[in-house]
């Protein structure tokens, strides 16, 4: 991976803070490079379905925001971008700690960004997988 222009790196930063949803759900920006982001997760009792574990939508946002952050490493400040296409491999339940999901750029076009993810509890034990493809847009 090539080093990550600081304007970008501020840019994801600012863009983390105003994000209501991430706020809403407890996301915290974590580690961001060049075609990569780590976003975390604490587990906690609002985040749960009635079986105790982890909601897999909360597990989805969390894939979902980590792979947007890694994509907007690799796009210029003026572009935007949205997912096309998620799918998820929930491994383990979560039922506690705290969880990191990692996206990776895999393959960037010219408006097509394809990420592999892996989200890793605190005991650093992978519960979940994911591929997306983002698209830029107008």
């Amino acid at each position: 991976m090539s080093e990550l222009d600081p304007a970008k790196l501020d840019r994801a930063r600012r863009t983390f803070a105003g994000v209501p949803y991430a706020k809403f759900l407890g996301l915290e920006l974590g580690e961001v490079a060049s075609g990569e982001a780590t976003i975390h997760l604490t587990v906690r009792d609002e985040l749960k379905q009635n079986q105790g574990v982890v909601h897999g939508g909360a597990v989805a946002s969390l894939i979902d925001t980590a792979s947007a952050f890694a994509v907007l490493t690799h796009i210029e400040i003026h572009e935007r971008v949205t997912t096309t296409d998620l799918t998820i491999h929930y491994l383990r339940p979560i039922t506690e700690g705290r969880m990191a999901a990692t996206a990776r750029i895999v393959r960037g076009g010219q408006r097509l960004f394809v990420l592999s993810v892996e989200v890793r509890n605190d005991r650093n034990v992978l519960v979940a997988t994911a591929v997306t493809t983002y698209i830029k847009f107008e």
